[in-house]
């Protein structure tokens, strides 16, 4: 078991550099955002990995948080992009 979760982390970790890299080079600011919601998602997934490896799943609550969170930024910025704001 202990070789799926370096596997899964590993994915994780990759993930969360190739995001920074579109989040850093984007060249719209619509591609930073997607960036930036999908590197959100990658740290609520890995607060999730987190809470089962550590066996504190009080981590899961706050993963929900963090995903409520990151998901009405996101919202909140794309209003801003559209000029709603």
């Amino acid at each position: 078991m202990t070789y799926i979760l370096y596997i899964a982390m590993s994915f994780l970790i990759l993930g969360l550099i190739i995001s920074a890299i579109r989040f850093v080079k984007g060249p719209t600011a619509g591609d930073r955002t997607v960036a930036l919601d999908t590197l959100t998602t990658i740290g609520v997934a890995g607060l999730v990995l987190l809470a089962y490896v550590f066996g504190r799943f009080i981590y899961v609550d706050v993963a929900l948080v963090y995903a409520v969170l990151g998901f009405i930024g996101v919202i909140v910025i794309a209003r801003y992009l559209e000029g709603a704001l």
